[in-house]
């Protein structure tokens, strides 16, 4: 009976919760009381990261296969935990600019610019800008600056970059139901930039206006938009607050930079519409 319940799965041993509190090294002297909440805030964040690039793979099977009900689902707890990615800003913000001064320095060249799980979860949304290759020389936003080439890292980033984006699902999804998308946006090249098109849109109108489900579907989808720019914003905000006009860690372009990612939403075509109804 010992040697059973020795092998029996445990809340520890399951969720190797032993493994994880380990994770939380501060390198500041002492060390500094609030670096811990730094790091365990972030850490939070990139399993956040990893839960939404997981829904975000299954919802768009259930768009593919016009899963409406499936497809909902997935968005409600994609929006959900948007939700509380922005909540989570609320605790970082308790922290004053002097405590995160107080070990910053230790940051070195750390950047969250350096996260590969936000640049693949931008490209899976649909960014098609080498996740900032293409950023002015000196601001420390290259992708090409922070993920090496031929790094495992490097290469889920581009992979997603060439693959069809949640948008090109969506289109596919509202295509199945009858709403018949514009054929060279069915076929495009899916490692370009999506454009805005008119001609989708008209087809959105209909979709909105003649099928509940996929209008559904459609809010659904302007939801997760809404939560990652909510996201965006009070992050700059956060950064901000907590650093002013200053260069960010890393050497990136800080404040700067952020404030340019804000109001750039996901999927166009759907907040174009609004002004047509």
């Amino acid at each position: 009976m010992s040697e059973q319940h020795d092998k029996a799965v445990t809340y520890t041993s399951y969720l190797k919760v032993d493994e994880l509190l380990e994770l939380q090294q501060p390198l500041s002297d002492g060390p500094e009381h609030d670096e811990l909440l730094f790091i365990t805030i972030h850490q939070v964040y990139e399993l956040w990261f990893k839960q939404l690039l997981h829904e975000g793979a299954a919802l768009q099977v259930a768009l593919e296969e016009s899963k409406t009900h499936r497809a909902l689902s997935v968005l409600g707890r994609m929006r959900t935990i948007m939700k509380t990615c922005v909540a989570q800003l609320d605790i970082l913000e308790t922290m004053t600019p002097l405590q995160f001064n107080s070990f910053r320095g230790r940051l070195s060249s750390a950047s969250g610019f350096q996260s590969a799980q936000f640049r693949e979860l931008e490209a899976v949304l649909g960014r098609r800008d080498q996740a900032g290759a293409d950023a002015k020389a000196g601001t420390g936003m290259s992708m090409a600056s922070h993920l090496v080439p031929g790094s495992p890292a490097r290469n889920k980033v581009e992979a997603a970059m060439n693959r069809p984006s949640l948008y090109d699902s969506a289109l596919r999804f509202f295509d199945s139901r009858g709403h018949k998308m514009p054929k060279e946006v069915l076929d495009r090249d899916v490692s370009a930039p999506y454009e805005a098109n008119e001609q989708v849109q008209e087809v959105l109108l209909g979709a909105h206006r003649n099928d509940p489900e996929a209008n559904m579907v459609g809010e659904a989808l302007m939801d997760l938009d809404e939560g990652f720019q909510e996201w965006r914003y009070r992050h700059v905000k956060m950064v901000e607050r907590t650093i002013g006009a200053k260069m960010g860690t890393g050497g990136s372009a800080g404040v700067g930079y952020l404030a340019s990612t804000l109001f750039r939403p996901v999927f166009a075509d759907l907040w174009a519409i609004r002004s047509k109804f």
